[in-house]
């Protein structure tokens, strides 16, 4: 058995037996028949063989080289997302620092295959359609690099159904789901990140299969190799792709079922027992796996020492620690009376004032209090000129003078001589938020009410505010809002630029600015110039757990935040019947497209799968509620165990996709696709023979030697895993123009590949009705 846990019928028993033969009675090992595999048909017999199953798994490898590695070089040109993954691998070359919503692993391996192949990182592959050949970007390579690994997944698909206790036929049959499907080998020939995802979560399957095929021999050496693989293939795959923590989930599943097994009073000895088991699942598959997924990260910092495009994303503390970072050369300390300009982090809008006022009346009906606007304004100009006043006797000169974190400010706006201020009035657009304006400096009389605290962020007491780095919220002295601002822009009357209003949460994260610039000191001298000859300016250091948690709670917020539409986008209802595609490429000129779309055969064989296998346990649970066994019980036991792993896999790999908000392509359904195909197999299995091989766990020494039985599909299993493949080629060659890209097709022909209605394919003819005299 390989699969996830016990889904079994209690057999009562009158006394407790011995604990080895109990553990033999539970599980796959109960049954009595025995089989003679002479009795098979001869076919059958040579295809069980060690050579011949080697002969198998040989072709399909060799198969799925040739068709991955078909005309990779075509293509010349930057196709689909290979306009990000493509340049992340450069930027690890030049040392540039970037962001992305995915973790490093596989955008590490891009980066290697590069540099392996002679790239030397000036190519930024700007713009779907640029020329790799005119630019001299060893391409090949780093295309290869899935190209390898898609074609490995073939292999792996057939090990697992192997291991899984599935017959050589049935094996190759699930392995050529996914070694003729289109949709797989399109994502293998292009720098994107899916088909590494996909091998290392077929390892990650495989290696678990191994595991509990070892649960009788458990805290042997090869017990914990297979665990501790399934660890290090799992953090893989996450580290590949953000959602290869579906992978993650799908062991955390597994391994909850297992443990609850052993927790049954048969199984365990005692919780010493339990235990042991529980502590050695902790370490194989929660530390050890994250200890492998963080080092991804600190391969990741180590290798990317400079400044580069991800920088804005990052905190100020973080910027400092990348060299020839504006933040990092530039930040200077901000005395008392500078004068500066001032950004909202996220909208990047000055603060702004102008002479004009609030209107006495809004369209709403509200009275403002008529004051002086305070905006939000896109670009630079002198009214985005602040100047910072002392609320504290200050020293003449020295250090004194300088703005620190918590101190009580004014900022007064140069050009109208007015200082900022907000009270309890309610602003233009936001009536629960206050009013931002200004009050003349020379009147005193509302004096509390300007007075603002500088809250830096994530800063010590005493910190000095800094230019460029100091991000900070400006928090009202008197009501505690934070200056705050928002996309939606304000009327004419405040010519359509941003209202700034008061936040009534002080520690709103949205509500971060920072100093743009210092314009001039109070003597209105440069201020770049204070303080003489500086030595150069060296990277700080910043703790690798405090980077790592920063960048992942960026990856999830920008993850999440990822819901734009997109022509090509699709919902998960839709992705199993292939209802809908992705253009990844066209060429005008030539009418070529590469236009990401699965296997019709295969992936509706899939479907089909999946329906008869719900509905075969369905019909078994309702059948046993009647006191009827239809299935006989090592089948049973295959049915809820095994191909209920690959169910759950499945499952865990698809359902979350209809919880998300973000852009969802079918290429996300790729995972469990691979999934259903094992399922495939395993109800094909089902529906030719009324036998399993088994046992297929490996014995305990101490374990009663059992009676073996074996699958027996006869000649109709080979003939129909000819027939299929077959099919699926033909299907396969059909839509391969559409794969790679080539050759050119009329729009006649484009017609005829549109096998969907739905299909948004390029260059299609359009169909004229023909006119009758």
């Amino acid at each position: 058995m390989a699969g996830t846990g016990k889904l079994r019928q209690r057999v009562p028993v009158s006394s407790r037996p011995n604990f080895e033969y109990d553990r033999l009675q539970e599980e796959e090992h109960t049954d009595d028949v025995y089989q003679n595999p002479n009795k098979r048909h001869p076919i059958e017999n040579i295809l069980e063989t060690e050579n011949a199953s080697v002969i198998v798994v040989a072709v399909l490898t060799a198969i799925a080289f040739a068709l991955r590695f078909y005309k990779i070089n075509h293509p010349d040109q930057v196709v689909f997302d290979e306009v990000h993954f493509g340049k992340f691998a450069s930027y690890y070359i030049l040392g540039e620092y970037y962001f992305d919503v995915h973790p490093p692993f596989a955008k590490l391996l891009f980066g290697l295959a590069g540099w392996f192949s002679g790239f030397d990182g000036h190519f930024q592959f700007e713009n779907i359609g640029d020329s790799y050949t005119q630019n001299h970007v060893p391409y090949v390579g780093m295309r290869a690099l899935p190209a390898i690994l898609g074609s490995l997944t073939v292999p792996v698909v057939y090990a697992i159904m192997k291991q899984s206790g599935y017959s050589t036929v049935i094996a190759a049959f699930s392995a050529a789901l996914v070694l003729f499907d289109n949709a797989h080998i399109a994502q293998s020939r292009l720098i994107l990140l899916d088909a590494t995802l996909i091998f290392f979560m077929s390892l990650t399957i495989y290696a678990y299969i191994r595991f509990q095929k070892l649960r009788y021999r458990e805290f042997t050496t090869e017990w914990f190799g297979w665990l501790f693989a399934t660890g290090f293939f799992m953090a893989c795959t996450w580290g590949s792709k953000v959602n290869g923590v579906l992978t993650v989930v799908t062991v955390g599943v597994a391994v909850l079922i297992d443990l609850w097994g052993i927790l049954d009073y048969k199984r365990s000895p005692s919780m010493d027992y339990f235990w042991k088991h529980f502590m050695a699942r902790a370490v194989g598959l929660i530390v050890f796996p994250f200890i492998i997924y963080l080092s991804f990260f600190w391969v990741h910092f180590a290798l990317l020492p400079t400044s580069g495009t991800g920088d804005s994303f990052m905190s100020p503390a973080f910027q400092e620690t990348l060299a020839g970072n504006e933040m990092l050369l530039s930040a200077q300390e901000i005395r008392y009376y500078d004068t500066v300009t001032m950004r909202h982090k996220d909208s990047k809008v000055y603060l702004h004032s102008h002479v004009e006022r609030y209107p006495l009346k809004y369209d709403d009906g509200r009275i403002s209090s008529q004051g002086q606007q305070v905006t939000g304004y896109a670009h630079a100009d002198e009214n985005n000129h602040w100047q910072i006043i002392p609320t504290k006797a200050l020293p003449e000169t020295g250090r004194g003078r300088i703005v620190r974190h918590n101190d009580m400010i004014q900022l007064l706006h140069v050009n109208t001589n007015t200082v900022l201020l907000t009270h309890d009035v309610a602003s233009p657009l936001m009536p629960t938020n206050q009013e931002f304006t200004t009050w003349p400096r020379d009147d005193t009389s509302r004096f509390n009410e300007t007075l603002f605290q500088l809250s830096l962020i994530d800063a010590h007491e005493g910190e000095a505010w800094k230019s460029k780095s100091g991000y900070f919220r400006l928090i009202h002295g008197q009501t505690r809002v934070s200056m705050w601002t928002h996309n939606k822009q304000l009327p004419d009357w405040a010519f359509r630029q941003q209202e700034i209003n008061g936040n009534k949460n002080p520690t709103e994260k949205t509500a971060t600015w920072f100093v743009e610039d210092i314009v001039a000191d109070e003597t209105g001298a440069d201020p770049k110039e204070r303080g003489g000859n500086q030595p150069p300016k060296v990277p700080r250091k910043m703790n690798f757990f405090r980077k790592f948690g920063e960048l992942q709670l960026l990856m999830l917020q920008h993850n999440a935040g990822l819901t734009a539409s997109h022509p090509y986008a699709s919902g998960p209802l839709n992705w199993p019947f292939l209802i809908a595609g992705i253009s990844f490429w066209t060429e005008n000129d030539s009418q070529k497209q590469i236009y990401l779309i699965g296997n019709l055969v295969g992936w509706w064989t899939c479907v089909v799968a999946l329906s008869i296998y719900v509905g075969i346990l369905g019909a078994d649970l309702l059948a046993r509620r009647r006191n009827n066994d239809p299935i006989p019980e090592p089948v049973r036991n295959r049915l809820w165990n095994s191909t209920g792993f690959f169910f759950v896999v499945w499952a865990v790999h698809y359902a979350p996709f209809f919880l998300m908000n973000r852009q969802l392509f079918i290429h996300h359904y790729l995972a469990s696709h691979l999934a259903s195909a094992l399922i495939a197999g395993a109800v094909l299995q089902f529906v030719l023979s009324e036998t399993i091989n088994y046992p297929i766990s490996v014995e305990a020494p101490t374990m009663r030697r059992h009676k073996r039985q074996y699958v027996d599909i006869g000649l109709k299993g080979p003939i129909i895993l000819v027939m299929f493949c077959i099919a699926m080629f033909s299907m396969f060659v059909y839509i391969a123009p559409l794969t790679y890209g080539t050759p050119g097709l009329t729009g006649d022909q484009v017609n005829s590949k549109r096998l969907l209605s739905s299909w948004t394919l390029h260059f299609a003819a359009k169909k004229t009705a023909e006119v009758v005299p």
